[in-house]
């Protein structure tokens, strides 16, 4: 393969993924064309179409990028199948990306299955294999708002205190046993 040719087309994507994240920012995805996005970037619309369809493939390429690094980060679990409960990497990637899980969530990716796995074994014991499905459920909308309020207020609480807080909804599962009187 032709080395140069390859980095170029890897800094012309870069420029049409920046772009487009910009103006995801202020816009609707429906309200971005490929000409303001080429225009940005400085590059010719051959040159987008040589890597997307569209504003919709770029959109879920820039998805896929963003899942792939977060199944990166728990590679060794993947591995080892050991599930660490430990949120604090995926926290500490949302606040050095804020911008793309910021993208994320504006393009209604809001399926936390995609970046985080859940541990069937380890739900079916908590929850003595009852309902599991809606277990799951209400974590993946509780990870949800809180990775949204926290991104919001642009990651002002620190990472421990975003896991502990995580932590803390679930430590104790007796709270919810009695009923509210």
């Amino acid at each position: 393969m032709n080395t140069p040719n390859n980095q170029r087309r890897k800094e012309s994507q870069n420029k049409i993924e920046s772009v487009f994240i910009e103006l995801l920012q202020s816009k609707e995805i429906s309200q971005i064309s490929v000409t303001d996005i080429c225009k940005l970037a400085n590059v010719n619309r051959s040159t987008f179409y040589a890597n997307y369809l569209d504003v919709y493939d770029l959109a879920d390429k820039i998805k896929a990028h963003l899942v792939d690094e977060v199944k990166k980060l728990y590679s060794e679990e993947r591995t080892t199948k050991n599930n660490s409960n430990d949120f604090s990497k995926l926290f500490k990637h949302i606040k050095n990306n804020q911008i793309f899980y910021k993208t994320y969530f504006k393009l209604n990716y809001n399926n936390t299955t995609d970046i985080v796995e859940f541990d069937y074994t380890l739900s079916k014991l908590l929850y003595n294999d009852k309902l599991i499905d809606y277990h799951i459920e209400f974590f993946k909308a509780g990870l949800n708002a809180i990775i949204k309020k926290w991104l919001a207020n642009d990651c002002k609480e620190s990472v421990e205190d975003i896991n502990e807080l995580l932590e803390s909804e679930y430590a104790d599962k007796s709270i919810i046993k009695s009923p509210i009187k």
